[in-house]
C-alpha cells in the first residue's frame, strides 16, 4: 500500500512539474570578447566546429573551449550562444542545434556573423 502511495506521489509530481524550468542569470558586466581558437584536426566526416563561448560563473565569466561535434540530425546547424543586455544586466541565451526550417530566414550565416554585443534590449 505504501509503495502505491509513493508511486502516485511521484506521478503527480511529474505531471505538475514544468517540463523545462529556466532560471535567468544576469551579470552586470558584458562578456569578454570571443577568443579565437586554433582548431585541431577534424575527427572524421560529418563533424562541424562549435566555437567556444563565455558562460556565467557566479558574477564572472568562464570560457568554454570550442569543439568538434556531430549534428544530431540531417540539416542541423549550431546556433551559437549569445548575450542580450537588459536592465537587470547581461543574460546568456544558450546555444543549441537548430534546423534550417526554423531559422526565420536568417540562414546558417546569421549566427556565424552574430556578435554577442549587438543586442541591447533595455526592458
Amino acid at each position: 500500500m505504501r509503495l502505491n502511495w509513493m508511486y502516485g506521489a511521484l506521478l503527480a509530481t511529474a505531471i505538475v512539474a514544468p517540463s523545462s524550468a529556466q532560471i535567468s542569470v544576469y551579470i552586470g558586466t558584458p562578456p569578454p570578447a570571443i577568443r579565437y581558437e586554433e582548431r585541431g584536426p577534424i575527427p572524421g566526416p560529418g563533424f562541424v566546429w562549435v566555437e567556444g563561448y563565455w558562460v556565467p560563473n557566479g558574477h564572472h565569466y568562464k570560457w568554454v573551449r570550442g569543439r568538434w561535434d556531430r549534428p544530431p540530425y540531417e540539416g542541423a546547424y549550431w546556433s551559437h550562444p549569445h548575450y542580450d543586455h537588459y536592465r537587470e544586466g547581461w543574460q546568456m541565451h544558450e546555444g543549441h542545434w537548430d534546423h534550417e526550417d526554423h531559422d526565420n530566414g536568417h540562414g546558417r550565416d546569421h549566427d556565424r556573423d552574430h556578435d554577442h554585443h549587438d543586442h541591447n534590449h533595455d526592458r
